[in-house]
């Protein structure tokens, strides 16, 4: 229900799974954050306008018009699936028509998530388990890195985060857990259905 109410709302088309698996080593299968989840997140975590989102394994790019049309934030989605990422453009195009082509504030990037060089304005980055640890202790070091070049507040937001992706953060980096976000109910006891969000602290 909300699927189809929220997509209509943005005037955008993101339902549907990767049926095929990537053909790409160390990325995962292409699944959109449902909306549901998406709501239960901002009932506890705060963004605001000044705030720039890079979402890993954006898809069709339903995070980044989400976190625009409701909280005004630049949002930036990396895909590596050339499909999907005319689809995001697609979007884009639709989305404008609905908010008056205040849209540029969202933009698109058709890479591998180790290639999309960090910008110093980005400073929230999203995961929904979008490839193997190994990538994302690339694109982790990046994100240090670009800090390094351009000091501010930088959080993680995690979304079904594997086991591997918790312990490199909390053992090898100076992330910090911050919140956790459970979505568990009595009919969905997958302990994997939560948000984890961790802080950058030196």
């Amino acid at each position: 229900m909300k699927e189809h109410y929220y997509d209509k709302l943005l005037n955008i088309n993101t339902k549907g799974v990767q049926k095929e698996r990537n053909k790409v080593v160390h990325y995962n299968r292409y699944e959109p954050t449902p909306y549901s989840a998406i709501e239960k997140l901002f009932e506890s975590y705060q963004l605001k306008s000044s705030d720039r989102l890079v979402d890993f394994g954006c898809g069709k790019g339903r995070f980044s018009f989400y976190i625009h049309y409701f909280y005004k934030a630049s949002a930036v989605g990396v895909e590596m699936n050339g499909a999907f990422y005319q689809e995001a453009i697609e979007n884009q195009d639709r989305y404008a028509r609905k908010v008056k082509n205040e849209s540029h504030h969202i933009h698109f990037y058709c890479g591998l998530a180790e290639e999309y060089e960090i910008d110093h304005r980005d400073n929230r980055f999203y995961f929904f388990n979008p490839f193997s640890v190994q990538i994302f202790m690339k694109v982790i070091n990046n994100i240090l890195l670009s800090y390094e070049n351009s000091e501010r507040q930088v959080e993680l937001i995690l979304y079904y985060a594997p086991d591997e992706y918790v312990h490199y953060l909390e053992t090898q980096t100076f992330f910090e857990f911050k919140e956790e976000i459970s979505l568990v109910t009595d009919y969905n006891q997958d302990p994997f259905e939560r948000f984890l969000i961790y802080q950058l602290s030196y």
